[in-house]
């Protein structure tokens, strides 16, 4: 029988004590290898958010069965303990534990932190706390596991550096073996922490903050950033697989939660990367240049990850699904395949075109389901601003196409405080939403399937590095809610207004965002101290605390707003600068004026921009390569 962490008492206290006792079917158990007296690494994986969202996390899952296919590694997991359990930890100081195991995390070699979004930073405080693993890097000693962060927001690792020994930029496909050659390597020898740490700084996309200084100037403008040592290097380069087919690795068995997870689900990413440009978002800039998976090679994952789960549905993951080149032949070969066994097909990220509606016609319910549209914007001038690429044309087209399929309900998601906003381009928010509602009476009265149903949200715009936008200000909060006031009032005036249903995200954690997001090291001392005065799972509305985080940045001297509100010259040295990400910040800064001119730019299809990511070696820049 498996030994458990937590007494069953405990057990019994705490909401869907499943999130703590592993065992899940495919989770990997290398205990006997331990036992045996076989030299392991250990590696804890962690997401800092609640089991169920962190079960749902691709990126996550394709490191734990990488790792484990080696036979000197265990990796395992763990993920934030619920604030019902986060309690009773602290109070009977019961360490924190990886689930597979049950073993103390601090007992480990490595612990692995996934930064997926700002907002679960306090949690990253509260896995090294309840581990009870100093939570600052520089006060680690040698029998402490060394933390390292990956995930999106590791781009600008600054705001965390105080917390973590060294950082991943990019894909863990490509260096994590060289990393963990060296650290066994070292072991071996005798070599201390700071030997590892000085070595791995020399392994590509690899950052170790420590090995760095920061100076500012009087205008709290950065100075300079520079290594400490000659052999570290000045600009640390992204890694990213650049042949999907011999340097993907697969998930072959997908561990299955014992509770429905976010995303309860077989998961099959199609490609990597986004073709389409839009300014606004990081994503398409990191993961830059497109590549995509061999249509044959993921009919077989499909295959084998659903024989060797049982899920009843797959979803195919992509920043763009539309515009993979095989998705046509991919989704008849799935429903073909698979719906009479009742698998459902989810297909996220689709630009709604008649193919699209086709597709989920035979893979939905359309009584049960709604269809999604995101215009971003209310204006064409402004889809144009931000380089969107589709049309009021393109967008009451699909609609008309939904419509006539059977579809009574669409979402629609904006966002607002956008740069060069203007009060007609948020009015335009509303009418865009009319025009939709409009369209559905086109449909013959005894072929339409109910009400019309136009749900519009949005949310605020958060300017993030490594995008043409990361120079822009944002909007004060008071902005922000005059804007959703505005959107709010004009849709109240439009005909069709008791067919609308309107939604907008709380301005404050939008600001808290931006505030981390564009941070430096200075920030760390703030994270720190909202912690210490109990902000945790601030990405959650009910435990969110604004007035923590605006004492702890009294407290530690620093403004807010320099953060958030200020305009940043093309000239300027930004917190993240230091990483080479692969496109050129001259190609940034041109498409930042041509959003102010409200220039288009051609999808990367269509013609190359010259954004630099050809140095790959792979992908979309080389298609069409004689």
């Amino acid at each position: 029988m498996r030994k458990l962490a937590l007494k069953d008492e405990i057990l019994l206290q705490v909401d869907k004590a499943a999130r703590y006792i592993g065992g899940e079917f495919n989770s990997v158990d290398k205990s006997q290898s331990l036992k045996d007296g076989k030299e392991l690494l250990r590696f804890a994986m962690c997401f800092p958010d609640v089991y169920e969202i962190g079960m749902s996390n691709l990126g996550m899952m394709i490191l734990y069965n990488m790792f484990n296919e080696r036979e000197d590694v265990w990796c395992e997991r763990l993920f934030s303990p619920w604030v019902d359990l986060d309690r009773i930890m602290r109070e009977e100081k019961i360490p924190l534990f990886a689930l597979e195991s049950q073993d103390p995390v601090k007992d480990f070699d490595f612990l692995g932190i996934t930064l997926g979004y700002e907002m679960c930073y306090t949690n990253v405080l509260q896995i090294l706390d309840l581990s009870q693993i100093p939570l600052l890097a520089r006060d680690r000693g040698e029998d402490m596991p060394l933390v390292i962060g990956g995930g999106a927001c590791a781009y600008n690792p600054e705001p965390m550096a105080d917390f973590f020994d060294l950082f991943y930029i990019g894909e863990g496909e490509t260096v994590y073996d060289a990393i963990f050659d060296l650290y066994l390597e070292n072991r071996r020898q005798g070599g201390s922490r700071k030997d590892f740490l000085r070595k791995a700084a020399g392994i590509p996309g690899i950052y170790v903050p420590s090995l760095y200084s920061v100076t500012y100037h009087p205008d709290g403008t950065i100075e300079s950033f520079s290594p400490l040592f000659p052999d570290v290097p000045k600009k640390v380069v992204k890694q990213l697989v650049t042949d999907m087919e011999t340097g993907y690795r697969p998930i072959k068995a997908p561990v299955v939660p014992f509770i429905k997870a976010t995303q309860d689900r077989v998961t099959l990413e199609i490609q990597r990367g986004c073709i389409r440009g839009c300014r606004f978002c990081q994503a398409g800039m990191i993961y830059r240049p497109t590549r995509e998976r061999d249509v044959e090679t993921l009919k077989a994952s499909a295959r084998e990850m659903l024989r060797n789960t049982g899920h009843e549905e797959i979803s195919l993951s992509s920043l763009s699904s539309s515009d993979y080149s095989d998705l046509k032949e991919l989704t008849d070969y799935l429903i073909r395949e698979f719906k009479r066994d009742g698998v459902n097909i989810s297909l996220p990220s689709l630009r709604i075109d008649a193919f699209a509606l086709d597709v989920m016609r035979q893979v939905q319910d359309i009584r049960k389901s709604s269809l999604t549209f995101a215009p971003e914007a209310g204006s064409q001038r402004m889809r144009d601003v931000i380089n969107k690429g589709l049309t009021e044309e393109d967008i009451l087209h699909g609609a008309s196409e939904a419509f006539h399929g059977g579809w009574n309900r669409v979402k629609l998601y904006f966002m607002l405080g956008l740069p060069t906003e203007t009060e007609e381009d948020i009015k335009g928010i509303a009418h865009l939403a009319e025009k939709i509602a409009e369209i559905y009476y086109d449909v013959p009265k005894e072929q339409r399937n109910g009400k019309v149903q136009i749900v519009v949200s949005t949310s605020f715009f958060v300017p993030k590095p490594f995008t043409p936008f990361q120079w822009a200000p944002m909007n004060t909060e008071q902005d922000f809610i005059r804007k959703a006031g505005i959107v709010k009032n004009e849709i109240r005036s439009v005909l069709n207004q008791r067919s609308i249903k309107y939604s907008w995200h709380e301005p404050d954690v939008t600001s808290l965002e931006g505030f981390l997001a564009r941070g430096d090291r200075r920030l760390g001392p703030v994270i720190l101290k909202a912690y210490q005065k109990g902000a945790l799972y601030d990405a959650w509305s009910e435990y969110f605390h604004y007035d923590l985080w605006k004492e702890a940045m009294a407290e530690a001297g620093v403004d807010m707003e320099f953060y958030t509100l200020r305009e940043r010259s093309t000239d300027e040295i930004l917190p993240w600068d230091f990483i080479d990400f692969g496109v050129r910040r001259q190609f940034l800064a041109q498409e930042w004026e041509q959003a102010r001119q409200e220039t288009v730019t051609p999808n990367c299809r269509q013609k190359c921009s010259l954004c630099g990511a050809k140095r790959f070696g792979g992908g979309v820049c080389y298609e069409n390569a004689n």
